[in-house]
């Protein structure tokens, strides 16, 4: 194709969100893995937190971390979060 016909205004991607976790073998990994994940899909970008984490979206696993984030997400009415919450939970449990 020609150049002619190829934008050059063309914005760049956005970089690709970065995630902070903790060491994988502490306590508290499952809790923040499942928070990147949930952030990442809020954000659209779902592949760099399952990256960054080492899980797969929907992952059985994670299961409590979830809902324990749903039930935070309706209490403050984070309807975003809610979604993604749900989304995740439907593909664990296959409904």
């Amino acid at each position: 194709m020609s150049r002619a016909f190829a934008p050059k205004d063309d914005p760049p991607d956005p970089p690709r969100a970065t995630y902070s976790l903790p060491e994988r073998d502490t306590d508290g990994y499952d809790a923040a893995a499942t928070a990147a994940l949930l952030h990442g899909a809020r954000v659209g970008d779902t592949a760099a937190a399952e990256e960054a984490t080492g899980y797969r979206w929907g992952e059985p696993k994670l299961i409590p971390h979830v809902e324990r984030l749903l039930a935070d997400a309706r209490k403050r009415r984070d309807d975003r979060l809610e979604q993604v919450a749900e989304r995740f939970l439907k593909r664990a449990t296959g409904r």
